[in-house]
């Protein structure tokens, strides 16, 4: 791979006919953010449907298997994806996928996504075995993409992201194969590790760019770091999600173990707070994201004590207010700063990020309050809104030249 020119221009025309140089296959944050956010939008909406009875389903596998996969392995996985290999770039300086291979790679994404759907006669589950051969060509060929610019720099310090991406596409692939052998209850314990290994790259990505955000967006003289913890964190949190795939199998309680991680997130993120932020959505809403790991975890360590919470409960404040929300948040920053605008959002951006965060409270705490299909719907409704706001305000953005007229 050559090293890139981050000065080298556009070209001046692109015909309607040359797909491979259109804006979108820049680089691999904008078909993934812009996919991923209609995914976001689309399934939740379908899953809506099927909530309030609107909408009928006719898969084998229940519909709520479907929805735990595409909101971890679809929508969180290609945000992961596109962010990683948009990243990179900076990282390392060598060049990232872009192109026909760029797009290319993201059709294998979008085919899994429409395989859900596919029957036949006579051949029982081909669509469950075209989505294991889709998801996991997918995964892989991001994988290799990924490792390829990392070796080429020797950027060693990086690695760990390849080990997070093969667990994720391992899982992804024994998930859909428990789904096929009708062992169900596994099969969400999976999804359920798959979850914490997605809360274990958020916490390693947070410890590089909030504090340097904060720093950059309040101009501090200097960032708050915190390089012991950061280490201590990062250990006990493969411990403790070791410790409770173990669980799943041999019926013990983990729960100690997720208490410790929530006490290490929870403090770090208070090292970290300044109320300045309150005054900077795009800082707020990084900040908040990581708080809700921090007490979603704790709401986790809870369910293992007490039939107060259940588990799946205090998980969705994880999966919304920290996944969800920290997508939100990153999406809108990297597509404003990868195409060469201002970090100034739209006020309804500030209101997108608060309706994710609301959205958790009420699908994580509200269940026994109002019952919980009213929450679950309520909490869809909210998902639904913020997305479709991104989608107004990033759509031009993802699908146009960055403003100072370089690639990416």
């Amino acid at each position: 791979m050559r090293p890139i020119n981050l000065t080298e221009p556009m070209p001046k025309q692109i015909r309607f006919y040359q797909v491979g140089q259109w804006p979108l296959w820049g680089l691999a944050f904008r078909p993934y953010f812009l996919g991923a956010s209609l995914l976001a939008v689309l399934s939740m909406a379908y899953w809506l449907l099927i909530l309030t009875g609107n909408a009928s389903w006719q898969l084998s596998m229940p519909a709520t298997l479907w929805h735990a996969h595409e909101m971890l392995f679809g929508f969180a996985g290609a945000v992961a994806v596109g962010f990683l290999l948009t990243a990179a770039q900076t990282w390392t300086g060598v060049a990232s996928i872009n192109g026909n291979k760029l797009m290319l790679l993201t059709l294998v994404w979008l085919a899994a996504r429409g395989a859900f759907f596919i029957t036949a006669t006579g051949i029982d589950n081909l669509n469950l075995y075209l989505v294991i051969g889709l998801q996991t060509l997918w995964w892989l060929s991001a994988i290799v993409t990924l490792a390829n610019m990392l070796i080429a720099a020797k950027s060693k310090n990086n690695y760990q992201f390849l080990l997070i991406l093969a667990v994720l596409c391992a899982l992804n692939a024994i998930y859909l194969w428990l789904v096929l052998q009708k062992n169900m209850a596994l099969a969400l314990s999976i999804v359920d590790t798959a979850v914490l290994v997605m809360t274990l790259l958020v916490g390693i990505v947070a410890g590089r760019v909030l504090p340097f955000f904060t720093a950059r967006g309040l101009n501090l003289e200097q960032q708050i770091r915190t390089p012991r913890l950061d280490k201590v964190l990062l250990f006990s949190s493969i411990v403790a999600i070791f410790l409770y795939f173990l669980s799943q199998l041999l019926n013990f309680n983990p729960g100690w173990g997720m208490g410790i991680v929530a006490v290490l997130h929870l403090s770090r993120s208070f090292m970290w707070w300044n109320t300045k932020v309150l005054k900077v959505p795009l800082l707020w809403s990084l900040h908040f994201s990581y708080l809700a790991l921090g007490l979603g975890l704790t709401l986790v360590t809870l369910s293992f004590f007490s039939s107060l919470i259940l588990f799946k409960d205090a998980l969705h404040m994880i999966t919304i207010g920290t996944i969800g929300l920290m997508i939100l948040a990153m999406m809108t920053r990297v597509s404003h700063g990868h195409t060469g605008r201002s970090l100034t959002t739209p006020y309804f951006m500030a209101v997108a990020f608060a309706l994710v965060l609301v959205a958790a409270i009420v699908r994580s705490l509200l269940p026994f309050v109002i019952g919980p299909h009213i929450a679950w719907q309520l909490s869809a409704v909210l998902w639904l809104v913020a997305f479709v706001l991104f989608l107004l305000h990033c759509i031009p953005i993802l699908t146009r030249r960055r403003v100072d007229g370089r690639r990416g």
